[in-house]
């Protein structure tokens, strides 16, 4: 679809003025839970680039 688009440009920022307090909430929960994801996956990655590293005994 945006193929020709960047692929780490910024996304634009939320309007926060329209929501309320409990949407404040809500939507810092959905980031949290988003940091928790990717942290995972960097864990993952981590992990995986250990196995080579030991394997092949090369430095990342």
């Amino acid at each position: 679809m945006d193929d020709d688009l960047p692929h780490n440009a910024p996304k634009p920022k939320r309007n926060l003025d329209p929501m309320s307090i409990d949407e404040l909430e809500d939507y810092i929960l959905e980031m949290e839970g988003e940091i928790t994801r990717v942290r995972a996956e960097i864990d993952r990655k981590k992990a995986h680039l250990a196995k080579v590293d030991q394997l092949f005994g090369t430095t990342s």
